[in-house]
């Protein structure tokens, strides 16, 4: 449940980022990944961007590459959006 939460967080975030951004279509999401556990289990990059993959349809993002690169650490982020304007 949580590597949904850990999804819809950065989904919400690059949303936020494109309608800032004047962008009419997300082309792609990279995001950072730590190792994060909650309730005894570790966010997998597979998860997490499965969970993104559920967020983004019938989006601007729909058709976005998702990249998740593994770094040391607690946390995850929202690392770089591209798009078009």
């Amino acid at each position: 449940m949580h590597d949904l939460h850990a999804a819809n967080k950065i989904f919400n975030q690059a949303l936020r980022y494109a309608r800032k951004n004047h962008l009419k279509k997300i082309t792609k999401i990279v995001v950072a990944l730590g190792e994060i556990e909650e309730h005894n289990a570790i966010i997998t990059p597979e998860n997490l961007r499965f969970n993104l993959n559920l967020f983004r349809e019938k989006t601007i993002a729909k058709d976005a590459k998702i990249e998740i690169e593994k770094i040391k650490g607690e946390y995850f982020q929202l690392k770089e959006i591209q798009g078009i304007k």
